[in-house]
C-alpha cells in the first residue's frame, strides 16, 4: 500500500476503532468481538510502523481506554496506566525485540517475565498505612473512576496489608496495579439469571467484570463473586531498586509477601524460545483447564532498570507487549469474489481476502454460501469483513463493517451463464446451478486430469483431495490450486498443519513445468501425451523458459493448417488445438495461470540431444536404477519416443523385473529386446 492509500486507510480505521473502543471501554458494550477490534488495531498500527510520519497524537494507538463515566467521582493516576501493543505470531514478538533492541542501541541484556493476560478489567489500588484507601478504573490512562466500594466487595482484593513476615516493609503510601475478572462458573451462572429473567445472556466475561465494578450500588457488585490478581507495584523502578527489588519475578514475591493475590502460572523465560513454549503451553488444553478465561499472555522484559530505560511509545511500553492467542475472528479485505462450480454443477461464491491469521493459520479463502448469504451480509468486493472459524472448516465471512468501505466497492451478482461450459445458471431454492447435467463431473474429470501423473503431477492431490476442495469452495479452477495457502488447506477436517504444509510445498515445487507436461495438463480434446510432445518440440524460445501468456500468444498466431504442417497432426486435432486456445474460458483460466506464478520450461536437452533420433522405446517390468517416469523423461530428452504400446515400427523393447505381455508381444513381432544394462549404456553413449 503506497503512503496516499495508507493515509485513507489510517483515517477511517481510526475512525472506527474509536467508536467500537468507545462502547467498550465507555458503555460496556462489544459492537463487534474483541478478536476483531485487535486485528483492526493490529492493521493499524503496522500502517502507522510503516509510514510513523503519519502517527497522530490523537490515533487509538497512543491513547488508552476511554473517558471516565460521569457517575463515578474522577481520580488522577500517580503515574499513566497503560496498556500494550499486540502480537499475534511469533515473527510480530521477534519484530517487537528488533524494535526494542535497536532502540537501546544493543541486544536487550534481561530474560523475560511472563504472565497469563487475563480477559478482565485494570483496576489501581492504592494504600495507606497498609490500608486500601481507594480503588479506580484505568479510564483514558491519566484518569479514572473511583470505584472504592465496589471493589472493597471483592475478596481477593485485601483491606488490610501485612508485612510481618515480607522482606520488604509496607512503604507509607503504596499502588498497585491488578485485574478484575469473572470465573466461567460464576459468569455461566449469572447468564442463567438473565435467561430467567427474559433478559438477553451477556456476550463474555470481561463484559460483565467492567459492568459489576461500575455499579451504583455495591450489592450488586458483591452478588457476582468477581476475582482479582495483581500484577504490578506502581512505584518508580529507582525506588524499588532501593528495596533491591531488581525484577518483575521480585515484584510478584513481594505483592504475595504482603497478601496480595498473584498469579502462580506466570513464569520466568530466559529467551525468546522459552516465551514462545510458555505461549504454546497456554494456546491449547491447558487454557481451557483454567477456571477463568485469557487471551493471551503479557511479556515483559524482566529486568526493572531496562524496562525503564526503554520508556513508552505511545499508548505502550517499549520492553512489555501483549502476545495473543490465535483469534477465531479477525478483519480482512475481500479483494475478490469468485465462482466455484461444485461436483454436482452447483454454483458457489468464494470471498478471496487479503491473507488473515485465523485460529491459528493464514486463510486466503472464505465462503459465502449463495446469493442470498451475499445479499444478507451486503458484502462488496473491497469491504472490510470479520471473518469467523469454528471447528474443522473453512471459515466464512460473518460481518461487513460498512464504515471501511473504500469509494467504488463492487456489488456482486451471480453469473447467468456457467463459467466452466458456458450453459446458462438456473436457480434451485436457495442455489444457482448449471443447467448442464454434466457440467460438474466434467469439471471435476478436467482437474483430475490436470493434477495425473502424465501431467503436473502433483503427488498427494488425488481426486479425494480434489473433490474436498471442490465442496469446501477453496478451488474454482486448476488456476486455484497454485493460491492455495497452508492455512487454507490445515483448516479441513482430516487435515493438520504437517499434512497441509507438504501439499502447498509440492504444489509449489509444481510451478515449474515442461511445456509438454503443460500443453497435456490443459485436456485439450484429442491432444496425448505424445501429440503435447510434439506441440513442443515447434515453440522455440532463447532460454528455455515461458510465460504462460507467452504460450498463449504462440499458439493463437498458429491457424490451423499451420498446426497441420507438425508431425502426426491431423486436420481434425489441428482444428481441436485452434478452437481451444481461441476459447475465451479458456484465456481467462491460462491468464490466472499466469498470475499465479507458473514457469513453462522447454523439454531438457544436451549436447546429446539428437542420439536417439527416430527410434521409439517401449518400457515393460520394474527397473532397478531409475523410475518408468524417469526413463521415459531421458529419451525423450535425447530426442527418442517413449511409447505404451508395442508394435512393428518399436525400435525397442526395455525389459525390467517381472515384464508383462509387451515383452511377449515384442518376442513374437520380432521387436530387439534390451535388458536394464543395455538400455543404460545406449542412453550413456
Amino acid at each position: 500500500m503506497d503512503k496516499s492509500a495508507a493515509k485513507k486507510r489510517i483515517a477511517v480505521l481510526r475512525k472506527s476503532i474509536e467508536r467500537y473502543r468507545y462502547a467498550y471501554h465507555v458503555l460496556d458494550q462489544s459492537l463487534i468481538s474483541d478478536a476483531a477490534l485487535d486485528s483492526l488495531k493490529k492493521e493499524l498500527f503496522d500502517l502507522e510502523m510503516q509510514y510513523p510520519d503519519l502517527i497522530t497524537p490523537d490515533s487509538p494507538t497512543q491513547r488508552v481506554g476511554g473517558e471516565p463515566l460521569k457517575e463515578f467521582g474522577k481520580v488522577e493516576h500517580d503515574t499513566p496506566m497503560i496498556s500494550f501493543n499486540d502480537a499475534f505470531s511469533e515473527q510480530d514478538m521477534r519484530d517487537w525485540l528488533e524494535r526494542l533492541d535497536n532502540y537501546l542501541g544493543r541486544r536487550t541484556q534481561s530474560d523475560f517475565y511472563c504472565e497469563l493476560k487475563l480477559d478482565g478489567l485494570a483496576v489501581e489500588l492504592m494504600y495507606e498505612n497498609g490500608l486500601f484507601v481507594r480503588g479506580a478504573t484505568r479510564g483514558n490512562g491519566l484518569v479514572g473512576e473511583d470505584i472504592t466500594q465496589n471493589l472493597k466487595t471483592i475478596e481477593a482484593i485485601p483491606l488490610k496489608l501485612d508485612d510481618r513476615k515480607a522482606e520488604i516493609k509496607l512503604p507509607k503510601r503504596l499502588v498497585v496495579r491488578g485485574e478484575v475478572f469473572l470465573t466461567k462458573k460464576e459468569f455461566d451462572r449469572i447468564n442463567r439469571e438473565q435467561e430467567e429473567k427474559g433478559g438477553k445472556p451477556y456476550a463474555n466475561p470481561r463484559n460483565v467484570a467492567a459492568g459489576s465494578v461500575r455499579q451504583l450500588d455495591p450489592k450488586i457488585t458483591a452478588s457476582r463473586k468477581l476475582d482479582s490478581y495483581a500484577y504490578d507495584i506502581a512505584l518508580p523502578d529507582s525506588m524499588l531498586e532501593k528495596w533491591g527489588v531488581r525484577n518483575h519475578e521480585h515484584e510478584h514475591r513481594i505483592l504475595k509477601s504482603w497478601g496480595f493475590k498473584t498469579n502462580p502460572h506466570n513464569r520466568l523465560a530466559e529467551d525468546l524460545d522459552a516465551v514462545f513454549r510458555f505461549h504454546e503451553h497456554w494456546s491449547g488444553g491447558n487454557r481451557e483447564r483454567l477456571d477463568y478465561e485469557i487471551d493471551g499472555i503479557v511479556v515483559l522484559v524482566n529486568s526493572n532498570r531496562e524496562y525503564e530505560r526503554a520508556g513508552v511509545i505511545g499508548k505502550a511500553p517499549r520492553a512489555g507487549i501483549a502476545y495473543k492467542f490465535s483469534a477465531r475472528e479477525a478483519t480482512t479485505i475481500v479483494q475478490d469474489i469468485q465462482i466455484q462450480v461444485g461436483r454436482t454443477g452447483v454454483l458457489t461464491p468464494v470471498a478471496v481476502l487479503a491473507p488473515v491469521a485465523v485460529g491459528g493459520v493464514t486463510i486466503t479463502h472464505a465462503t459465502l454460501h449463495n446469493a442470498d448469504e451475499i445479499k444478507r451480509l451486503g458484502v462488496r468486493v473491497g469491504d472490510t469483513v470479520i471473518v469467523s472459524r469454528a471447528g474443522d472448516v473453512i471459515p466464512k465471512v460473518s460481518k461487513v463493517l460498512p464504515e471501511l468501505r473504500p469509494h467504488g466497492a463492487k456489488e456482486f451478482s451471480m453469473p447467468k451463464k456457467c463459467p466452466v461450459d458456458g450453459s446458462p445458471v438456473v436457480r434451485d431454492g436457495v442455489a444457482y446451478k448449471c443447467s448442464n447435467k454434466n457440467c460438474g463431473a466434467r469439471h471435476r474429470e478436467q482437474l483430475y486430469h490436470f493434477v495425473s501423473r502424465g501431467a503436473f503431477n502433483i503427488e498427494g492431490l488425488g481426486p479425494k483431495i480434489i473433490d474436498r476442495f471442490l465442496d469446501e469452495g477453496l478451488i474454482s479452477d486448476a488456476a486455484d490450486i497454485f493460491t492455495l495457502q497452508k492455512g487454507d488447506v490445515a483448516v479441513l477436517e482430516r487435515f493438520g498443519e504437517k499434512s497441509a504444509e507438504n501439499l502447498i510445498d509440492e504444489i509449489a515445487l509444481r510451478k515449474k513445468v515442461s511445456l509438454s507436461r503443460f500443453l497435456y495438463s490443459l485436456g485439450i480434446l484429442h491432444v496425448g501425451e505424445e501429440t503435447a510432445r510434439a506441440l513442443a518440440r515447434e515453440l522455440k524460445t532463447k532460454n528455455g523458459k515461458l510465460k504462460v501468456k507467452e504460450v498463449l500468444a504462440y499458439f493463437r498466431s498458429l491457424s490451423a493448417e499451420d498446426l497441420e504442417k507438425i508431425p502426426d497432426i491431423g486436420p481434425i486435432v489441428a482444428r481441436s488445438i485452434y478452437d481451444w486456445f481461441r476459447d475465451k474460458r479458456h484465456e481467462e483460466l491460462l491468464a490466472r495461470l499466469d498470475r499465479a506464478g507458473l514457469v513453462v520450461e522447454k523439454e531438457k536437452t544436451s549436447g546429446k540431444a539428437q542420439a536417439l533420433k527416430g527410434l521409439s522405446f517401449v518400457l515393460t517390468g520394474t527397473l532397478e536404477s531409475l523410475a518408468r517416469d524417469a526413463a521415459k523423461q531421458k529419451i525423450r530428452e535425447l530426442g527418442g519416443e517413449a511409447n505404451e504400446s508395442v508394435s512393428q515400427k518399436t525400435s525397442y523393447v526395455v525389459a525390467g523385473a517381472e515384464p508383462g505381455s509387451k515383452y511377449e508381444k515384442a518376442k513374437k513381432l520380432g521387436v530387439k529386446i534390451l535388458t536394464e544394462k543395455e538400455f543404460l549404456e545406449l542412453l550413456s553413449k
